[in-house]
């Protein structure tokens, strides 16, 4: 049985465009590997000032101990019961600035937020003339505001609530979250009648990635205004307004318990027993992100790499057999290499330059690089000019395949119809039996100089 050269040329491709994944497979690892240290980089940064915030409150606690008779083995003793009641603002307005600067740890960014948000409203508290039982022992309410990483507290914060100041104290003292600040209100509460209680106080706090703000009030509004272009509204409420442009972004937030149920909810997380607590009530919520994430584009561009390496060795295939040419696989794993380094150089050019930048470079070396190595195998520079610009359509293409995820499919789909209908239209008149005995018979390619 004769063996049949084409044949045997495209199988021979195919299992090198199958190998060439071996290094490709090899440089997506290292990818997920710098990408995994850059996460460490942002760790420490976070371990040395503050990590992600949430802000609870500010909530009105009233703490009591309570003296029941209860029985215990046949005789009746008196117990003591500490308990806690818990009043939500009936208005909450916070304003707040935030100031996001970049800070670097070797090669690598963590952004950096400073919060500066002022916190307004009122207390409705009805009368509760239980409280005053002679089985009840008042003591002192205190408003309490949790925060998730204490450590970002700027200055001390003051409350101004019923015409005076009043000092806040290290502990949130709120249920399942002791970390935050706390202000005592001795002497100014009257159970026996209905009160209004107006509260005001400024809060600064430091942190990273993203900030977040549980919305108490029964009606709740948050502003906040950043230096930070690049916004990612992440809570269980979108912003009634925002405007984002290259100066930073300013958004508005409302929400009632009409809408979240806070109250009730509120009340669930506090005297529940799970685990998750006033961490799982919903927030207003504003997360960091960097503009270009260069190991996200990284990892795109590798997912794309066979279809890359294939349409490049079809190129070069279609110019053997349409100029006669005889190309020895060696070439083509040179060629494949070739193609291959490109997105390692990318990846490492990317960690200084941004992918943009990276991207240009990279591609313009390969191009050069293969441009000058296939001139020679097709026998003159005008040929492997051709081949080079060919090339460089490719990786254009590959370029707005990255920059259009919304459109990839689309655009995906529209690059591999284009590749079938030129190769149809350039092969339509070819003879490929011709072809095919024709390679039986040629001799062996001289070599190319």
């Amino acid at each position: 049985m004769k063996k049949n050269p084409l044949l045997t040329k495209i199988l021979i491709l195919l299992a090198l465009s199958l190998a060439l994944l071996v290094p490709v497979s090899a440089i997506s690892n290292l990818i997920s590997e710098r990408k995994h240290y850059q996460e460490e980089a942002v760790e420490k940064v976070v371990a040395s000032t503050s990590g992600e915030q949430t802000v609870i409150g500010p909530v009105l606690v009233i703490p009591y101990v309570e003296t029941v008779e209860e029985k215990q083995n046949g005789k009746t003793q008196s117990v003591k019961h500490e308990l806690e009641r818990y009043v939500l603002p009936r208005q909450l307005v916070v304003d707040g600035k935030l100031k996001v600067s970049p800070r670097s740890l070797g090669i690598y960014q963590a952004l950096i937020f400073g919060s500066e948000a002022g916190f307004s409203g009122h207390f409705e508290i009805p009368p509760q003339p239980e409280l005053l039982k002679p089985s009840i022992q008042l003591k002192t309410p205190y408003l309490a505001v949790g925060i998730s990483d204490p450590r970002g507290i700027g200055k001390v914060p003051q409350l101004s609530a019923g015409g005076k100041a009043h000092p806040f104290a290290a502990g949130a003292g709120l249920p399942r979250m002791s970390e935050g600040i706390h202000a005592p209100l001795p002497q100014l509460l009257d159970f026996t009648k209905a009160q209004t209680l107006p509260f005001a106080f400024q809060l600064n706090l430091q942190g990273t990635r993203s900030i977040s703000y549980v919305p108490v009030g029964e009606s709740s509004t948050l502003s906040l205004a950043s230096n930070w272009p690049h916004p990612s509204f992440i809570g269980n409420f979108l912003p009634v307004q925002r405007n984002v442009d290259a100066k930073g972004f300013k958004a508005q937030w409302e929400s009632s318990w009409f809408a979240n149920n806070l109250n009730d909810r509120f009340q669930q997380a506090a005297f529940s027993d799970g685990k998750s607590g006033l961490s799982a009530l919903p927030s207003f919520s504003t997360g960091l992100v960097q503009p270009v994430d260069q190991y996200q584009q990284n990892e795109r561009s590798v997912k794309y790499a066979v279809l890359f390496i294939g349409l490049t060795f079809l190129s070069f295939f279609l110019l053997e057999t349409l100029r006669s040419l005889r190309v020895h696989p060696i070439q083509y794993v040179l060629v494949g290499m070739a193609l291959v380094m490109f997105f390692l150089i990318l990846l490492a050019l990317s960690e200084h330059l941004g992918f943009g930048p990276a991207y240009l470079l990279a591609a313009t070396a390969c191009v050069g690089q293969i441009g000058f190595y296939v001139s020679h195998i097709l026998g003159g520079w005008k040929r492997g000019l051709g081949f080079a610009g060919l090339l460089s359509l490719l990786y254009a293409v590959l370029y707005g395949l990255l920059q259009s995820e919304d459109n990839a499919l689309l655009l995906g789909s529209l690059l591999l119809f284009a590749a079938l209908t030129a190769i149809m239209t350039l092969t339509r008149r070819l003879d490929w039996y011709r072809f095919s005995a024709r390679n039986e018979e040629a001799p062996p390619a001289p070599p190319q100089p």
